[in-house]
């Protein structure tokens, strides 16, 4: 007899508004404990330092983080002149330091050098993994840690307030892999002052923005009260990740087929000119996720949310 898997079938997103001092690992814990849930992911680490969203699924939505990490992000981040860290931001050793402070013009001037496709070495205190172990272990134990320079790509990159000399506050949109804490200490570092960030919350992952985030403290609320619907409220829907895909309306038939793994011929005038992912719904029921090619869904992901 299989065994019963401990807590709900819980399916949705649930678009924390991360506190800071927590863990992307520890916030996911939590979001599952208070919907009691049996299987939930993030789609993209946070700092704990960070707050801002960090989109969490539970249930069946898991089978679409990866359009959700892959999604374009947003920040604002404010960066400290002067000193430089060995972590990029407030919990590392200061390595270097600088009595020159950098203009607005001298700033904005630098901009343009951090649009579009760049190469990035991301910080040594970072989740990547090397040789099978974190890089963040083995720099906090000591070893001298060197990551190669990795394509990112960069939408935008602007500065929207000098604070003080020493403080600039920027917004940025970029793609999966762009550390924030790296664009601080390279702006540092061609600017002759260095930099690090001493504040940073992320606004967007893919189609999960503000609006609809819930703060830590309302979740704890809705989760301790009687009121199962109003937790419930909380969450969006499985197929919220999958906004920027094309959505098929397919018949009962087709969608027994594609519950069981099988490629449905997709009729319609705009058939022949779809490629690539796609979803298909039912009567408003979210079936599979798959990839369109000569007028068929082949389905990848199939949708069992009871």
């Amino acid at each position: 007899m299989a065994r019963r898997k401990k807590g709900n079938p819980v399916h949705g997103w649930l678009v924390l508004d991360k506190p800071p001092n927590m863990t992307s690992t520890q916030a996911v814990g939590a979001v599952r404990r208070a919907f009691d849930a049996q299987k939930a992911g993030h789609s993209g680490t946070l700092d704990p330092l960070a707050t801002g969203i960090l989109p969490i699924a539970l249930g069946e939505a898991t089978k679409t983080v990866s359009f959700a990490v892959d999604g374009e992000k947003a920040y604002r981040f404010t960066v400290r002149w002067g000193g430089e860290t060995d972590t990029d931001d407030t919990e590392g050793t200061v390595t270097n330091t600088s009595d020159k402070r950098p203009e607005r013009g001298d700033i904005e001037a630098l901009l343009p050098q951090f649009h579009g496709e760049i190469m990035q070495v991301p910080p040594a205190y970072s989740a990547i993994k090397v040789a099978g172990e974190r890089a963040y272990d083995l720099a906090r134990g000591g070893e001298t840690v060197v990551l190669d320079p990795r394509p990112i790509f960069i939408d935008s990159l602007v500065l929207v307030e000098m604070v003080d000399a020493s403080t600039s506050v920027f917004e940025a949109r970029c793609g999966k892999g762009t550390y924030v804490r790296a664009l601080a200490r390279d702006m540092g570092r061609i600017l002759g002052c260095y930099g690090h960030v001493i504040a940073l919350r992320r606004t967007r992952v893919g189609p999960f923005d503000e609006p609809r985030a819930v703060t830590m403290e309302t979740l704890l609320a809705a989760a301790n009260s009687e009121d199962r619907d109003g937790l419930a409220s909380l969450l969006q829907p499985v197929e919220a990740a999958l906004a920027d895909l094309p959505e098929l309306l397919v018949s009962l038939s087709d969608a027994a087929s594609l519950a069981r793994g099988q490629t449905v011929l997709i009729r319609g005038r705009d058939a022949p000119i779809l490629t690539g992912p796609a979803y298909a719904t039912s009567k408003g029921r979210l079936i599979a996720l798959g990839e369109l090619a000569k007028g068929a869904l082949h389905p990848t992901r199939v949708f069992n949310l009871g």
